[in-house]
């Protein structure tokens, strides 16, 4: 009991969030909103879109949906804590609460990593191996897939989690953060984190660079199949379908390594808050309009939506 209580003794964080002027914390509000709704409406429609178009029912898609669905369940445990930060007198939040937001917060990160590399390695086989597309790329095999890119994820963070919050938090209980995220929570440990450091960096090697790797492998195995086609039409094609996959790539691993692949004590505390910005609510927002526009697949399916629904 004794050991319980000093490592709760902190009840509850405050966050210090992106500004503490008023004028801009409005400004803000009003534009973390409408990123919010635009990346639940815009995501919902493109799974939608792929529900109901026959022509969209190939794995491609089906990772694209499990995409979609994430990016709403990652935005909606951090935006909507925000908005409410930047209109409410306190910006505080329980220790539970905290806890709850930080472990799911890192276990939707973290499935997209894994996730992004399984896509990579569906255009991979699309691309370089055409005639056992369907054959390797089965109903059972892209749920298996999945289902492990989202167990994999939550154990991994439940791991981190659990350890971040063994550590003891006697105060200052103050985040120089917009919402509860390992390594802001980690620097009001009292107590060495050069442990937990090392975990979480090992578990980002993992769960981050090894897909990560498997991207780079995919594409560069791509590109040299592209290359030895004689169709220039073939060739375009066959990068048009990866186009969008490797913008949003660049997006979310761009921020994600420079974040978590680096020692916490090199980290500067206001970078690192824009770097989460992109992460948390930029990319989740840009992903359905990258799909969108850069997928003439998708693009196609939503002008027949559109045609329907005015006749």
């Amino acid at each position: 009991m004794d050991k319980m209580k000093i490592n709760f003794t902190v009840t509850e964080f405050v966050f210090l969030g992106l500004s503490s002027e008023p004028k801009i914390q409005l400004i803000l509000f009003v534009v973390f909103l409408f990123f919010y709704l635009l990346t639940v409406v815009g995501n919902i429609i493109i799974i939608t879109i792929i529900q109901i178009e026959p022509r969209l029912q190939t794995p491609m898609y089906f990772f694209l949906t499990n995409l979609s669905f994430l990016d709403i369940c990652y935005t909606s445990t951090n935006v909507p804590q925000m908005l409410s930060n930047m209109v409410g007198r306190r910006r505080t939040i329980p220790f539970s609460s905290c806890a709850t937001q930080m472990y799911f917060s890192l276990s939707f990160g973290m499935i997209e990593c894994v996730l992004l590399g399984v896509m990579a390695y569906d255009r991979y086989v699309a691309i370089c191996h055409p005639l056992h597309y369907t054959v390797i790329m089965d109903r059972n095999t892209c749920v298996q897939l999945a289902a492990i890119s989202w167990s994999s994820s939550f154990l991994s963070s439940m791991v981190i989690n659990v350890l971040t919050l063994s550590l003891p938090y006697c105060g200052p209980n103050v985040l120089n953060h917009f919402f509860c995220e390992v390594p802001s929570v980690l620097r009001l440990a009292c107590t060495d984190t050069s442990l937990t450091e090392l975990v979480v960096f090992i578990f980002s090697i993992v769960i981050v660079f090894i897909p990560f790797l498997l991207i780079v492998v995919s594409y560069a195995q791509i590109l040299l199949s592209v290359l030895r086609m004689r169709s220039a039409s073939g060739r375009y094609k066959a990068l048009s379908t990866c186009a969008s996959h490797l913008t949003v790539v660049a997006l979310f691993y761009g921020t994600a390594i420079f974040m978590y692949m680096r020692p916490q004590s090199k980290s500067s505390r206001a970078g690192g808050k824009v770097i989460a910005v992109f992460y948390t609510v930029v990319t989740p927002m840009l992903n359905p309009l990258i799909y969108s526009l850069r997928n003439q697949d998708v693009k196609g399916a939503l002008r027949r939506a559109v045609a329907k629904q005015r006749t």
